[in-house]
């Protein structure tokens, strides 16, 4: 049986709270270039230039990416040998985004109660989701997830025996939707299968995944490209105002559903990916 300490939680978590409000990831700095080179509009370009330095001016004086600095997701692999010890995992963990937004100097933005948004003060409770796994893996993923591109993701109940092209038409006109007001070029992680629940939250894992790496399933991998091109025919463009980069990727996860129902999710991300993981 392996130990963890509560105390190593908590500082794991508030280092990646600090990490992942300031460093933007590799693949996402890699897809901004990539999208820099390839933008046809110089506006288009322009917009990509700032962002890439904006995260360059972030990372060096150690400053948020953005003024969001989100809501704290944290996906927990615990393995079924690992015992925490000195307190309790959900404890830990919002101790730790607590002192990381604390000690970060990032906006809290988190309110107790969903009418009456009195701010909690510390960006606390975290959304935990835990999953045991066999062995001693104590893996943990954050995600620091801003309202705006939150705001624009949609759940829809398809029918059995709806089209891969009407679903399709969903997922594109979500993006459509969320135009300008989810800050893109936009990561966008669709759910597909399970059910009411289950579909929100496999969207939401879809982002997860390092940008340009495709599904396993040959057909899903070419559905995610073929999306992504024709997200980026919009016309939507970095930050709304025109362009061919309205997307930097399309991430797609499925599961087994019921024969009755088609459950359907896009979770909308913005280019401002504030996502760290780490394997203690």
């Amino acid at each position: 049986m392996r130990e963890i300490s509560a105390k190593k939680i908590i500082e794991t978590v508030k280092d990646l709270c600090i990490a992942a409000n300031t460093e933007l990831p590799e693949d996402v700095l890699a897809a901004l270039n990539t999208a820099l080179k390839n933008e046809e509009s110089p506006l288009g370009r322009e917009i990509l230039r700032q962002i890439i330095r904006n995260a360059a001016i972030a990372r060096e004086e150690k400053l948020p990416l953005c003024q969001d600095t989100g809501l704290a997701v944290v996906f927990v692999e615990l393995g079924e040998e690992v015992r925490l010890a000195g307190g309790s995992l959900a404890e830990a963990i919002n101790e730790g985004v607590s002192r990381g937004y604390r000690e970060g100097f990032f906006r809290k933005s988190v309110v107790a109660d969903p009418l009456l948004r009195e701010n909690t003060g510390d960006n606390t409770p975290a959304i935990i989701h835990t999953t045991v796994v066999p062995g001693d893996k104590f893996k943990i993923q954050l995600m620091c997830k801003g309202g705006g591109a939150e705001n624009r993701s949609v759940i829809r109940m398809f029918k059995p025996t709806s089209t891969k092209e009407e679903i399709e038409k969903f997922i594109l006109g979500t993006i459509e939707e969320a135009g300008p007001g989810a800050c893109p070029p936009l990561i966008v992680g669709v759910g597909l299968g399970g059910n009411f629940e289950t579909a929100p939250l496999l969207a939401k894992q879809a982002l997860l995944r390092p940008l340009g790496k495709r599904h396993s399933a040959p057909d899903t991998a070419k559905w995610e490209k073929e999306l992504l091109a024709k997200a980026n025919r919009l016309g939507i463009g970095p930050m709304g105002l025109g362009g061919t980069t309205t997307a930097l990727a399309v991430q797609i996860e499925r599961r087994p559903c019921h024969i009755s129902s088609l459950p359907a999710a896009v979770n909308i991300e913005c280019h401002a990916h504030r996502c760290k993981e780490i394997i203690l």
